[in-house]
């Protein structure tokens, strides 16, 4: 039913979309089943849409964290995502489309393991822990351990999210022996098709370190300090490391300005391959006015200058405003395709970035869970974050030991858990809009007010997590239903305990 409706979507995604060129593949898909798709074939594209759906499919929390607003001198407001009534409907495609990415790396690690793939059959338990973690941090309970196994399960049950949870980071410490004994030789064309790290199995073992790394941090509010250290020494233990400075995993298929080949964010956040500008979302006023009052200029490289300024180069609006005449208008506003983010059609797609890994790395340190010393973590991860987005080195030197103005202090700030959370939160604007929200729910930085939309009449505030989709209501009723009554106000994902 459902699942096989999945399947079928997956392979006819599988064979079309962007050409066979744009994605290097050597084989021609036009005559694939599932059990013949070597994972040279799959992987390319497979890799393509996780980075594509991390990046550019969770718009809406840009918005509810104050990154983002609705252009209002151009747009009326959107009653589920700006008053937050949540319904079956919200984002029910990043669902669907998830499960069908989902369904690509579970073809790839599978057939990896029939052909004695190694490597393959780690980088997909790697991905697949990436695209799961994603859904149980919007849901909690999904489908998980019998998600693709239509022999047995028709109607597919859901897992708890903590039992997911643990199963991922069992499978990142099994992905990374897979990795760690691997010959890339005995992995067909993998130093070709691997289009993140060009089958650099070490560097594939550090993704997945970080990503293990990123779910436990995840679980802060229901570890020790002593229990986390106990689970991060076991990724220490296996010698490969995280993901350190200019470390990105990039992901670069040859995205090129032409037709179905553009860079998914700059064709989402700027301009489109049929040459639309994207005139909707804009820079939120109040994470420009953050970092305006805290002589932060990453706000010149997060967000473009305004096209035709009125008084401001960068300008903004509030997160829900009505659309009323006299607004600034899309040219008159930024854009939030800064240069700092991405300068064209052809740059590559982040899917796990530098200075995210060691913010994860700094917060370790801090709670005495990883080895090293918290201030020099903290600085190097803001320092990353000013690098990444192409800013000179000297001015993060100057705001780290900005004493009059000291929001990236080290010594100025007594909180030293919420200073890592507050540069982080800066840092992670435009990049992964479900990260940034699933650290607001952990952390509970930003203050709610402070990003709250300013829709008139608003009596909800920021959702806890989403309602399941209408199909799985549909398709899988008795699986969904027995989850309960989902109030999107009140229930929680199991890690959030705030």
């Amino acid at each position: 039913m459902k699942k096989l409706l999945l399947i079928m979507l997956t392979c006819a995604l599988v064979l079309s979309g962007c050409s066979d060129e744009f994605f290097d593949i050597n084989k021609s898909p036009n005559s694939a089943t599932e059990d013949n798709m070597t994972p040279s074939l799959v992987l390319p594209r497979a890799l393509h849409r996780m980075a594509d759906q991390s990046a550019t499919g969770y718009r809406e929390y840009e918005f509810w964290m104050g990154y983002w607003a609705r252009c209002a001198g151009g747009y009326g407001p959107n009653t589920d995502e700006e008053a937050y009534q949540l319904t079956s409907s919200f984002k029910r495609l990043a669902w669907l489309d998830m499960y069908d990415i989902l369904k690509d790396f579970d073809v790839i690690e599978k057939n990896a393991v029939t052909r004695n793939e190694t490597a393959y059959e780690g980088i997909a338990k790697i991905m697949k822990s990436i695209g799961y973690m994603q859904l149980v941090d919007q849901y909690n309970n999904v489908p998980y351990s019998k998600a693709f196994n239509l022999g047995d399960y028709m109607l597919t049950p859901y897992d708890k999210g903590e039992d997911i949870y643990a199963a991922l980071i069992t499978d990142l410490e099994a992905a990374d022996e897979l990795l760690a004994n691997a010959v890339v030789a005995d992995n067909l064309d993998i130093e070709s098709v691997d289009i993140v790290f060009a089958g650099d199995l070490d560097m594939w073992r550090k993704l997945g370190n970080t990503q293990r790394l990123r779910l436990l941090i995840h679980q802060t509010g229901l570890f020790s300090d002593a229990e986390l250290k106990t689970e991060i020494d076991k990724i220490v233990a296996n010698g490969a490391g995280f993901l350190g400075a200019d470390e990105t995993a990039n992901v670069q298929p040859g995205y090129a300005k032409d037709v179905n080949k553009q860079n998914p964010f700059w064709n989402t956040y700027n301009t489109n391959d049929a040459g639309g500008l994207d005139n909707f979302s804009r820079a939120n006023n109040y994470f420009l006015k953050l970092l305006k009052d805290n002589d932060d200029i990453r706000y010149t490289r997060f967000f473009t200058k305004a096209a035709s300024p009125v008084t401001e180069d960068y300008a903004g609006f509030d997160f829900g405003i009505e659309s009323q005449s006299g607004q600034l208008t899309a040219s008159q506003s930024s854009m939030v395709s800064g240069p700092g983010l991405i300068s064209g059609a052809s740059d590559p797609l982040w899917l796990f970035t530098s200075f995210e890994s060691l913010f994860l790395q700094a917060e370790a340190v801090q709670r005495g869970a990883l080895a090293g010393v918290a201030k020099d973590a903290y600085e190097a991860a803001v320092k990353e974050s000013f690098a990444w987005l192409g800013v000179d080195a000297t001015v993060a030197d100057a705001y780290l030991t900005n004493t009059s103005k000291p929001i990236g202090n080290w010594d100025e700030n007594s909180d030293k858990l919420l200073l890592i959370t507050k540069q982080k939160y800066i840092a992670m604007c435009g990049i992964n809009g479900l990260e940034s929200y699933t650290e607001y729910r952990r952390t509970g930085f930003p203050t709610t007010a402070d990003i709250l939309s300013v829709r008139s009449g608003i009596t909800n505030s920021i959702p806890k997590r989403l309602i399941y989709p209408i199909e799985e209501y549909n398709y899988n009723a008795a699986n969904a239903i027995a989850e309960g009554t989902i109030n999107p106000q009140t229930a929680t994902i199991f890690w959030d305990v705030n």
